[in-house]
């Protein structure tokens, strides 16, 4: 999807990609005031379980032209991506009992919201509603995958494009792609978070 965020001051908004069923994937882009560079948080619930928040400073300004925010999601990993910059990258780790979506199908979903108790600066910055509306853009919408209803064989298919080589892990661009993020665009990383997990969640270890 190609998203044009809001311009100017929109602190205590958020963009957000979610479900209320707890398998999910979350692109969440927290409000900022203006000048101060925009926050993408990503989320991943599997069976219920989250809180597994990473936060990246964007940059560039995304409320000055669309750039696109894609999910890879297959049997392998799970990648976020801004503009093919890998941010965020989920293991499939099964093989030692950590939890991976992949039991129900998922939808798409798009809102705006008020959230200035916790979106901005941890809610130090409320909504300014003298600057509404908040309008945020959308074009190019593309999804490839199994449709639901569909053919019960076709997530277990082997021969899905999704599924082949190129698509099983990182390739060497964007493994340095990422790494460049995690070192000048990360602020916030749950697995480092040891107020909140003095043990590192086993996820944490399982790499790239």
């Amino acid at each position: 999807m190609k998203i044009k965020l809001i311009s100017g001051d929109s602190a205590g908004t958020m963009n957000s990609d979610t479900n209320t069923i707890r398998d999910e994937l979350d692109f969440e882009f927290l409000g900022n005031r203006t000048g101060q560079p925009y926050t993408v948080q990503t989320n991943i619930y599997t069976h219920g379980k989250g809180d597994g928040e990473q936060r990246v400073n964007l940059w560039f300004d995304p409320a000055a032209d669309f750039h696109t925010y894609t999910i890879m999601w297959n049997h392998h990993h799970i990648v976020f991506y801004v503009d093919e910059v890998p941010i965020r990258v989920y293991k499939n780790n099964e093989a030692i009992n950590i939890l991976y979506p992949k039991l129900q199908p998922m939808g798409v979903y798009s809102t705006l919201w008020e959230a200035d108790d916790w979106a901005t600066r941890g809610g130090l910055e409320k909504i300014d509603w003298s600057k509404a509306p908040f309008l945020a853009y959308y074009k190019d919408f593309d999804i490839e995958g199994c449709a639901v209803p569909g053919p019960i064989s076709c997530a277990s298919n082997p021969r899905n494009w999704w599924e082949g080589t190129a698509y099983q892990a990182l390739n060497a661009k964007e493994a340095r792609r990422y790494r460049w993020v995690r070192l000048n665009h990360m602020i916030y990383d749950y697995c480092t978070d040891k107020s909140r997990y003095p043990v590192p969640p086993r996820e944490c270890l399982a790499g790239i």
